[in-house]
């Protein structure tokens, strides 16, 4: 038994897990996490990350090393994703990281990320079960989608299409107007059109979303306050329940998103471009419905991470 630390830093939020994982590579949670930081602030007009955003995200981190330390965790990880690539001063910034807070920085390309976010989106299915998934990580700079059949992954392809590119890009208003939201969707749907290959929409015949979007459409949806991971975990969200979400959301200011019952007042602000992105990916590939789930990179990283010695990009 090896208890294990993996801190996923991403362009929107930055959360961490502690778990067990015994020899035979099963998980058992000691500590989750979640915090809104949006370090991918301006990185799509900019090219670099903000100091004010390295700054909010150096506060939490503060605070996680303290959790990591207290369960005394033999490997300690950290993910970094579309955010940290994609910006000038990344790789500065996992540095420091490593110097500061003790964490084997992983700095993930995008296929390295999909196939993370498969691993632990599918650990603890039957390995057997061969129908075509897909598994959908909408994030804060990127939207991965991974298509696999088992533990086999089959397809996989990171896109610009996450929640604060796409907010940044397109929703100035407060509320949004019709016209900048139609235009988000038209944008996520070229972007999406181009990297799915059509054969490949229409082969997936079961879908699973992770991440913070999925999850807070589901505790929306099922009014949870506070926020319940085990009733978020499995639950079905349908395209009608999008829509009625959305409906809802579009037309409310910032402030009155903030009080949404479900949605944590950090991700209000981007929560509507998270919306439309789901739809627009359950719609490509021909989808009625999504299954939510808590295992995303940050179990795929405890599997498929925790024995690494190499330091820096993987």
């Amino acid at each position: 038994m090896t208890t294990v630390a993996v801190v996923d830093i991403g362009s929107n939020s930055i959360r961490l897990l502690i778990a067990d994982k015994s020899d035979d590579n099963k998980i058992t949670e000691l500590d989750r996490q979640a915090n809104v930081t949006r370090l991918g602030q301006g990185v799509d007009t900019t090219g670099k990350l903000a100091d004010e955003a390295i700054e909010r995200t150096y506060k939490v981190l503060a605070d996680y090393a303290e959790r990591i330390d207290a369960h005394d965790c033999d490997t300690k990880i950290a993910v970094l994703t579309s955010a940290v690539r994609d910006s000038a001063n990344g790789q500065e910034f996992a540095q420091t990281i490593e110097q500061r807070y003790g964490l084997t920085p992983h700095v993930l390309k995008g296929d390295e990320e999909a196939r993370l976010t498969y691993l632990g989106a599918t650990s603890e299915r039957d390995p057997a079960d061969t129908t075509p998934t897909l598994v959908l990580d909408i994030g804060g700079g990127s939207t991965e989608m991974i298509i696999g059949a088992g533990p086999e992954v089959r397809f996989r392809v990171s896109t610009q299409a996450g929640v604060v590119r796409q907010t940044e890009r397109h929703l100035p208003d407060d509320p949004p107007t019709q016209k900048q939201m139609d235009a988000l969707a038209q944008d996520v749907r070229n972007i999406l059109a181009d990297n799915v290959p059509a054969e490949l929409r229409t082969a997936v015949k079961r879908g699973i979303a992770v991440a913070g979007t999925a999850t807070s459409l589901a505790a929306i949806a099922q009014h949870l306050d506070p926020y319940d991971p085990e009733k978020v975990h499995g639950y079905e969200l349908s395209t009608d329940e999008c829509d009625r979400i959305l409906g809802e959301l579009s037309v409310m200011t910032l402030a009155q998103r903030r009080e949404v019952p479900g949605l944590h007042p950090d991700r209000a602000p981007t929560i509507i471009a998270g919306v439309l992105i789901f739809k627009q990916v359950v719609q490509l590939f021909g989808l009625t419905k999504i299954e939510v789930s808590e295992h995303d990179i940050l179990r795929g990283a405890a599997l498929g991470l925790s024995n690494a010695q190499v330091k820096g990009e993987s």
